[in-house]
């Protein structure tokens, strides 16, 4: 009888050590799916991000650009600032070439200007010195992008001459 009772309980330690390992195996793999999960998160988060950078840099462009075009004949004057692009200074009537002074959506914060003629500027680029996901199917005018090392070299400007085309 104290044997059963030896046998007994060495088997149910057996049985706790067996559900005990399964219970770390399934923790393991259950931390990996996840970890796996919020990289996909991340990745569609990141490429959100470039979507609106794309469309941003492209509407800040075309801003610069008609802003450029309703300066003095002759002379192309770049806006100081993106207020400027919000509402025009040189003129005592509203003109707005962009809705609203857009933040970089890669870092939130202000944008780097690319300096122009004038001491104003002709371009933005992004501050972030991330890695861009997208590589390729560019628009035509940023066909440059596929060779960017970060966020840094896709300028978005008017470039004078140059068709406003988002050259390095």
């Amino acid at each position: 009888m104290a044997r059963r009772l030896a046998a007994g309980k060495a088997s149910h330690s057996a049985q706790q050590g067996f559900a005990y390992v399964w219970a770390l195996m399934l923790v393991l793999i259950m931390g990996i799916y996840l970890a796996q999960v919020g990289d996909a998160w991340q990745n569609r988060i990141q490429r959100n991000k470039e979507e609106e950078l794309l469309r941003v840099g492209n509407e800040i462009r075309l801003a610069i650009k008609q802003y450029s075009e309703q300066g003095t004949a002759g002379s192309a004057q770049y806006p100081k600032n993106i207020k400027d692009l919000v509402q025009d200074p040189r003129v005592p009537f509203p003109r707005h070439y962009l809705r609203k002074a857009y933040k970089d959506p890669m870092t939130g914060d202000d944008w780097s200007y690319i300096g122009g003629p004038g001491g104003g500027f002709m371009g933005v680029q992004s501050k972030s010195t991330a890695k861009p996901l997208k590589t390729d199917n560019f628009e035509t005018e940023y066909t440059s992008f596929k060779e960017a090392k970060s966020y840094q070299d896709w300028r978005f400007a008017h470039w004078p001459n140059q068709g406003g085309l988002g050259r390095k």
